[in-house]
């Protein structure tokens, strides 16, 4: 049985924008952070604090908190890696972060240069003091699938890192899976094993669309009670550490999806497609979103 709602969470403004090659200028950043809220969007990432030197696409994400007016009922999560990032996020005055690690050893080592064990040690600290701070904190799980130097991952893996980052104190986790290979039994397998140490209600999916399956695994797992989708607006982002990783699915074609089912999300369309028509423009490339282009073409 569907959901009746679901959340949608906005990445574009930091998973999205994070690889580029062209600086994006802080107040193009901040115009499509406010067009999105404008669109209904509750949750919208907003940067990271992680070293301009690995990420320097992020290094205004203090300007961007700044600039950004802030609304209610909205929330502007900022990704941090550690300690350095978290004093980071709260002078910035944000009120929730993330903290991300991987299902796979060796992507754990070429992403965040840790162990999976060492990860989940330099996150606890971080997660206590965000907590004690009064922030929500959400978790990311990369490779839940694959990964591109080790292959298959066992269900029981992810579902061993979610249960340790949900007693850590993450408010939610969400899955991704960070190349794109997924397929909807592969991703109902995956949510069978981790609901058995994570209530569905505490989870999320994060799905890239390299191989053309995002839409069908997210509704796999819907069809498991799953009720938050990470998505990114015209389908902006991918992963430098995955060879051949397209973007995250485009939020304009997980909204078309959800509206065709009946399921509430409080996202106006035409206005999201509006704010990837406008980052799309300011990158030189039509948005990746089919309902953008559709509605595009529609338009005239």
């Amino acid at each position: 049985m569907l959901p009746r709602e679901v959340r949608m969470v906005e990445v574009g403004p930091r998973d999205g924008l994070q690889n580029e090659k062209q600086t994006v200028p802080t107040e193009v950043k901040v115009r499509l952070i406010e067009m999105l809220a404008d669109a209904g969007l509750t949750t919208i990432e907003a940067g990271s604090f992680v070293s301009p030197k690995w990420v320097p696409q992020m290094a205004d994400t203090a300007a961007v908190m700044a600039a950004v007016p802030r609304r209610s009922g909205v929330s502007y999560p900022v990704l941090v890696p550690n300690m350095k990032g978290l004093e980071g996020a709260l002078a910035s005055g944000a009120t929730e972060i993330a903290v991300f690690g991987a299902a796979s050893e060796t992507f754990s080592q070429k992403n965040i240069n840790c162990s999976i064990a060492e990860s989940l040690e330099r996150f606890a600290p971080v997660v206590a003091a965000a907590r004690e701070a009064g922030l929500k904190v959400r978790g990311y799980i990369s490779t839940v699938i694959d990964c591109p130097y080790e292959g298959a991952v066992a269900p029981s893996a992810v579902a061993d890192i979610a249960r340790r980052l949900l007693r850590m104190g993450c408010y939610e986790i969400s899955l991704g899976d960070t190349i794109g290979t997924a397929t909807p039994g592969r991703m109902q397998l995956l949510l069978d094993e981790v609901v058995k140490v994570v209530p569905v209600e505490r989870l999320a999916v994060h799905c890239h669309d390299t191989y053309g399956q995002a839409l069908v695994n997210i509704y796999a797992a819907l069809e498991k009670g799953v009720a938050v989708v990470d998505s990114s607006v015209a389908g902006l982002g991918g992963c430098p550490y995955a060879k051949g990783a397209t973007g995250n699915v485009a939020s304009e074609d997980v909204l078309y999806m959800l509206n065709g089912l009946g399921l509430r999300t409080g996202v106006d369309l035409d206005k999201l497609a509006a704010a990837g028509r406008y980052i799309s423009g300011v990158l030189g490339r039509p948005p990746a979103s089919k309902a953008a282009q559709a509605l595009a073409a529609k338009a005239g």
